[in-house]
């Protein structure tokens, strides 16, 4: 009695489905990812070896570039909307609701208080294509002593980590005037951002990080 042959079909996988659930993974990552803002001037910060991670959130940064010019910065919405109504009303800068909201969505800040309004009634795009000459420092902390104090203020009650980005051609007179302002809040503590390197071969650092590596995942 002959065999009975089979036919054969190829199988037809539907991949529709598998594709509708990456275009949803990847809608997510996108909806849900803070993307970090453009830096309002560009620093080349010195290399350095630390174990201290940089703080990612409720930090307050003064920025200083190559030129001494001064630039502030914050990432919590909420207090960076505390920070600029408290400036307003003890600096009476004069602000409408509009431009300290300008403020809240700028990245940063390099103005003296007497410019700040004209810059924060240009749109976004407009802003960048300014050349912020500043915020005014001397001996005493000059108007950064402002921006630092009501800081401080408005994280009351709550850890504010508080950063210096210095651009490595920076003069230390510009550098010694932004610590006089953090000394004038009596402010001692702070970090520096570097450029991070690795640590020195056979360093206890450079061991801990080694261990740290080869440790199996999990540990």
């Amino acid at each position: 009695m002959p065999s009975v042959k089979i036919k054969k079909h190829h199988p037809d996988n539907d991949m529709t489905p598998f594709v509708d659930v990456a275009f949803l993974i990847l809608t997510f990552f996108i909806l849900a990812t803070k993307f970090k803002p453009e830096d309002a001037v560009e620093v080349k910060t010195p290399g350095s070896v630390s174990s201290i991670a940089v703080p990612e959130k409720d930090a307050f940064m003064v920025t200083v570039d190559k030129n001494a010019r001064v630039f502030v910065s914050m990432d919590n919405a909420e207090f960076k909307q505390i920070l600029i109504d408290n400036l307003n009303k003890t600096r009476s800068l004069g602000l409408t609701p509009a431009e300290m909201k300008a403020f809240v969505d700028a990245p940063s800040v390099g103005v003296p208080f007497s410019q700040l309004k004209g810059l924060l009634q240009l749109d976004a795009e407009a802003q960048q294509k300014v050349n912020q000459p500043g915020i005014p420092v001397d001996s005493t902390g000059g108007e950064l002593n402002f921006w630092i104090r009501d800081a401080l203020v408005a994280y009351s009650g709550r850890k504010l980590s508080l950063l210096i980005k210095a651009d490595n051609d920076s003069k230390y007179p510009a550098f010694k005037q932004v610590l006089n302002a953090f000394k004038k809040n009596d402010q001692n503590k702070f970090l520096l951002i570097t450029a991070p390197e690795d640590a020195p071969l056979g360093t206890p650092l450079y061991e801990t990080r080694q261990k740290q590596l080869s440790a199996p995942s999990g540990e």
